[in-house]
């Protein structure tokens, strides 16, 4: 991913948008995560692109320039910034990631009182095709989330992804949320402060199954932590709790034999596994235990909304426990259960009997 740099920001394409270097400093200074802020940069870069291939200037913006921007986006053999390769259409999110790009540096012009020749709302969005995804029946899950433990010779392996997936089920975490959980946020109680998306903060809470787990896996994560480091630090127990993520792995410690320095050591205290790995982990594991229907670390967050909603969980705090701006966000998890719709038909049609 391409570092975000003000500084080294396209002349070219600055001088097509106007004030855009202010408008990344000012995502910058509202504490937006660096990723999306060069998602921004990404996207205008593109919308820049395309004023430059059309002669305009963004003066010369119009309703019927943004549908031909749209168009284009949505063409099969859509043109892209690197090397002008041609690529294949969008999917309809990504285009609406684009968009949304585009109206919150409209918007942050008229928040600056600087001309815009369209409004924010003339760009309008894409409309998404609403897919209800199959979720696995709970037996399935629970076996799902167990697996780990038998699948992995490695015991501390085992356990330490056993854990990662109960904790998305039980607390509904992102993938991101998960894998980057640190120490510092574990209570015994089983409540746990997370930073999400869009730096909206919550507690979330897991089960007392989870804690019991997680009291199983923490003497054998520091066990680890110690077998692994060279006998110098190893010993040192500031060392060894300055690893501060609570999923540690093997390339958590690469290196460490031969290089522990300071620097070396500080960035090795931060490692964590990845969302790539434990999707692949998911991926086996699913293939191994034999369960037909798709599985990802979000089936896993969708379950925790879907099976607390039938059981009668209140919208509104399924929106505080996901981390939801929108509870229309929400209400799209809890009704996307076949066995749910099934109960509801037979319990509710009039001529049930």
């Amino acid at each position: 991913m391409k570092k975000t740099s003000i500084n080294s920001l396209n002349k070219r394409i600055a001088q097509k948008l106007p004030f855009l270097e202010d408008f990344l400093l000012f995502l910058t200074t509202s504490n937006y995560s660096k990723h999306t802020i060069s998602n921004y940069e990404r996207d205008l870069e593109h919308f820049a692109h395309f004023l430059g291939e059309n002669d305009l200037e963004f003066e010369e913006i119009s309703k019927k320039f943004i549908d031909h921007y749209k168009a284009d986006l949505i063409a099969d053999n859509r043109e892209t910034l690197k090397k002008h390769q041609k690529s294949e259409a969008l999917k309809a999110k990504s285009i609406n990631r684009m968009l949304t790009s585009l109206r919150t540096y409209l918007t942050f012009l008229i928040d600056r009182d600087e001309p815009t020749p369209i409004m924010p709302q003339h760009v309008k969005l894409m409309k998404l095709e609403k897919k209800v995804k199959p979720l696995p029946e709970l037996d399935e899950l629970i076996r799902f989330i167990e697996s780990p433990q038998g699948l992995e010779d490695d015991r501390f392996i085992g356990l330490r992804n056993r854990l990662v997936l109960e904790i998305l089920f039980a607390a509904g975490l992102r993938i991101s949320e998960a894998v980057g959980l640190k120490l510092s946020q574990w209570e015994p109680s089983g409540k746990m402060y997370i930073m999400g998306k869009g730096r909206k903060e919550r507690f979330v809470y897991v089960t007392p199954r989870v804690i019991r787990i997680a009291e199983e896996y923490f003497p054998l994560r520091e066990q680890y932590i110690k077998g692994s480091l060279p006998s110098s630090l190893s010993s040192n127990q500031d060392i060894v709790d300055s690893f501060e993520c609570m999923f540690v792995t093997k390339k958590t410690f690469d290196g460490l034999h031969k290089d522990h320095s300071q620097a070396v050591l500080e960035e090795a205290f931060t490692k964590h596994i990845s969302d790539n790995y434990l999707q692949d982990k998911i991926k086996s594991y699913r293939l191994q235990i034999g369960i037909s229907s798709p599985l990802s670390a979000h089936t896993l967050r969708h379950g925790f909304a879907t099976y607390l909603a039938e059981s009668g969980a209140n919208p509104a705090a399924l929106q505080v426990l996901l981390g939801h701006e929108s509870l229309d966000t929400t209400t799209r998890y809890v009704h996307a259960s076949d066995s749910f719709a099934e109960n509801t038909h037979h319990s509710f049609h009039p001529l049930k009997k």
